[in-house]
């Protein structure tokens, strides 16, 4: 097992790998998956010094959690033993399929806590938190129910996931809060305004996702390329007609600079956002060891004021045409109220 540069998430969140494995993309939202692929992914991930582990107990609606737990079950035992999980929890879904709602009531944060520790076949998750705050329910239930489980040993650390400022501020006055999981790309850069700043104060971590943008600016997107049915990409803003036509504008422009480094667009990307602070740890959401590799080879980009400057100037930030989400999904953004 190699032994990547490890980041704390926050002041009181745990020692990680400089870079963590999204695994939503093994389970849903982006077409067809290969499970054996994903195996083999996860195994290389561990294996290569990847510790965080980022999940979600929606995510396929149970599979990718059973996906990790086998992952783990199979992998070497130093690598199992150094393994750390992000489980974000709260969606609701339809048969079908469909996300209905969110529930952050502290009964359901004790049930979706159960379930989660019997898919993962473990006695603890790492790092827990609700996917998206649960306008019925003060955040403060939310987050006290959460530390009731840290009491009980079921869970070790409290996270958030896309709230705001405020929200914040609540949730870190009733338990500490380890990380903050939010979208963070040279494309989305709306954290940096309030919600970044406000973690720094109370030493509050980034574990930024989305950081190629569900692939959008990893260079290997492609003006004609054709979405499988279900992709969610398929109703994001961001591939939409003119608006994917002027955002892989951004990224030839960001190809110029890669290119003069002789890094990958994504290696270049992902850099990028490594670069903002220690306090912040990108998750890469490979889905193939192809990925993975050329991803784990952005910890040796290293960018100086001269590259900072030009990527800044290829990709302003704001430029990016097109919102992060459908509208309908974005009703449920604390952090973009």
């Amino acid at each position: 097992m190699t032994a990547l540069h490890t980041r704390a998430l926050g002041s009181t969140g745990p020692q990680v790998s400089a870079l963590g494995l999204g695994c939503m993309g093994m389970s849903a939202l982006y077409g067809e998956t290969d499970r054996a692929e994903s195996i083999a992914t996860l195994h290389a991930a561990l294996e290569s010094g990847i510790t965080l582990l980022d999940t979600g107990d929606f995510y396929g609606m149970g599979h990718n959690e059973l996906l990790i737990n086998e992952a783990l079950r199979t992998a070497p035992n130093a690598a199992r033993e150094q393994a750390l999980t992000s489980v974000k929890f709260g969606a609701l879904r339809t048969v079908e399929g469909a996300f209905t709602g969110y529930d952050g009531r502290p009964a359901a944060v004790k049930n979706f806590a159960a379930y989660s520790l019997q898919r993962l076949g473990t006695d603890h998750i790492d790092v827990y938190r609700i996917a998206r705050v649960d306008p019925d329910v003060p955040i403060e239930e939310t987050v006290g129910a959460i530390a009731e489980l840290v009491e009980a040993g079921h869970v070790r650390h409290i996270g958030l996931s896309e709230v705001g400022a405020d929200t914040i501020r609540r949730a870190a006055g009733v338990a500490l809060i380890s990380d903050l999981q939010i979208e963070y790309s040279l494309i989305s850069r709306s954290i940096e305004a309030e919600i970044l700043p406000v973690c720094r104060e109370l030493g509050i971590g980034i574990t930024a996702y989305g950081v190629l943008s569900r692939g959008l600016i990893s260079g290997h997107f492609t003006r004609d390329r054709e979405l499988a049915a279900g992709d969610f990409r398929s109703m994001s803003p961001r591939f939409q007609d003119k608006n994917l036509q002027h955002n892989l504008d951004l990224v030839d422009a960001l190809r110029k600079i890669a290119e003069m480094k002789g890094v990958t667009v994504a290696q270049i990307a992902i850099a990028w956002v490594l670069a903002r602070g220690t306090d912040v740890v990108p998750l890469v959401g490979a889905r193939r060891r192809d990925r993975l590799a050329e991803a784990i080879g952005a910890l040796d980009v290293r960018l100086d004021a001269a590259d900072l400057a030009a990527i800044e100037e290829a990709v302003p930030a704001g430029s990016a045409a097109g919102a992060r989400y459908p509208e309908n999904q974005m009703a449920h953004l604390d952090s973009e109220r």
